[in-house]
């Protein structure tokens, strides 16, 4: 299996050590960074990550922030995209086997090492269950995208790096 994986660099370390573990069980990982501790905004991370997802250059996400919301929520904005933000086993085999989640979204901060692994091996081992019930939830969550255009844009964020270089974001 292709996984796609994306951190901030607040959680740089955790997601070195799920693609080694990742690596260790077959699948092949694309580090869609960040590479560093120096401080950056997850929506970049999240966005890289949700776009490989999206065009079918992977299979299944991964993305890691401090608390996971925001990482997952910028995820959530590229088209064909269902990140699940999970912080137990039983959720990501719910988002996965009903809503067809295909990227699983973590709070670094918030979880330990080992739940993590578990979370991934169930949420990669879940099959989705095809149900007309399931698919008419993912169909009005689809149709809640509007952002066309976006998937594989590498300048999406240029304006906004810009930006960030020149000191204009004080946050």
């Amino acid at each position: 299996m292709i996984i796609s994986i994306g951190c901030d660099h607040i959680v740089t370390e955790i997601k070195n050590h799920l693609i080694d573990y990742l690596e260790s069980k077959g699948h092949k990982v694309i580090d869609n960074g960040t590479y560093d501790k120096i401080r950056t905004h997850y929506p970049i991370y999240g966005k890289k990550t949700a776009d490989k997802v999206a065009s079918g250059e992977a299979d299944l996400g991964i993305t890691i922030c401090g608390t996971g919301v925001g990482i997952s929520t910028s995820a959530n904005k590229v088209d064909g995209v269902r990140a699940a933000l999970v912080g137990d086993v039983e959720t990501a085999r719910y988002a996965k086997e009903n809503l067809n989640a295909n990227i699983v979204a973590f709070g670094g901060r918030i979880l330990g090492i080992g739940l993590i692994e578990n979370i991934i091996d169930v949420f990669l081992g879940t099959e989705y269950k095809s149900t007309k019930e399931n698919e008419k939830i993912i169909q009005k969550i689809n149709s809640l995208n509007g952002h066309v255009g976006q998937v594989n844009d590498d300048d999406y964020f240029d304006e906004f790096l810009k930006k960030w270089d020149c000191g204009e974001y004080h946050d």
